[in-house]
Parts: C-alpha cells; structure tokens; sequence
C-alpha cells in the first residue's frame, strides 16, 4: 500500500454498515437504536422486577429483598436482608437494574436492527442469546460487588428463572418497538 492509497474496507468498513443494514426497519442512527433500548429495556425491566417479586415470595422471602438485594453494590451483602420498602435499597436496587436492563437492551436492539428477519420466533431467539450472555457476565465475570446480588436472596434456580424472564422482556419490547417503526 502507498502513501496515497486509501485503506481497504476489508479492513475499515463502513461505520454506517457497522452498526446497521440500510434495509426496511432498521435503525438508520445510533439515536433510533437507544429509544428502542429504553423502550425494550424498560419491558425486560419491568418483567424481571415482577419475576424476582414472585419468586421471592415463594422462596418465603420479601418481595423486595432481591430487588433491596441489587444495592449491595453501594451499601454491602447486608443490602439483601432489608425485606421493607424504602428509598435507600429499594429505589437505588430498582434504578441500578433498571439501567443494566437498557444497557443490555441496547445490543439487543442493534442486532435485532441489523438481521432480515423480524419473526417473533428470531426476536425471542436473540432476547434469550442477549440474556444469557447477560448472566453469563454478571455471575461469571464481574466482580461479586458489581452482580445483580439476587444470589444473596434466591436460589440459583431462581436467579435462572429471572434470566429466562429478562429474554421475554427483552422480546416483547423488542416486538413493541418493531410496531412503532413506520
């Protein structure tokens, strides 16, 4: 290669082919793709929080405990032992959770954007591969302070369960904001 010539785009593509086809339905921006995010992030937010609620009262725990539980990240492995409401452990758990859902939200959207098919079938597929990469990085390489902490509170059945919730979550915002595109 010269001095003059231009790069190979095998090497340098396209940053618009990055993070999206120019096809129907998909994303022209990265703004486009952080609304669907927040949109689907809030579902799979929603759905998990409701799970964690249920399957803690039938381990014959608070219904806040798991959500109290994610503020361990703050204020220790105590934080899983608060079984009330309050601000301090509840309102932190729930906005710290419901940030890590957009956040994985986020790549699920900028795949769903890139891909040809748009079947219920293939969203649920890319929200369960989304959420397992999810719990696969939260249990398996994150430091233990910066998990979700249900493990403090649930059984690992149950932790499991919630990631199965998360890929519905994921799935049904991933649906919602397939509608609203035009």
């Amino acid at each position: 290669m010269t001095m003059t010539s231009k790069p190979s785009t095998r090497f340098f593509p396209n940053r618009r082919t990055v993070w999206a086809h120019q096809e129907e339905g998909s994303f022209e921006n990265l703004k486009e793709a952080a609304l669907a995010a927040a949109a689907s992030g809030t579902v799979a937010s929603l759905v998990t929080t409701a799970a964690l609620a249920l399957l803690a009262t039938s381990e014959g725990k608070s219904v806040f405990q798991p959500t109290n539980a994610t503020s361990h990240w703050l204020y220790g492995e105590q934080a899983g032992r608060v079984r009330k409401l309050d601000a301090r452990h509840t309102l932190l758990g729930y906005g710290t959770h419901h940030l890590s859902s957009i956040f994985w939200a986020l790549p699920f959207e900028v795949w769903l954007a890139s891909g040809r098919s748009k079947s219920p079938a293939t969203v649920l597929r890319k929200a369960a591969l989304t959420a397992t990469l999810a719990a696969l990085v939260d249990y398996g390489f994150m430091p233990k302070r910066l998990t979700p902490g249900w493990e403090t509170v649930l059984s690992r059945r149950s932790v499991g369960v919630t990631f199965a919730a998360m890929a519905i979550g994921l799935a049904a915002g991933g649906l919602i904001s397939r509608r609203r595109q035009p």
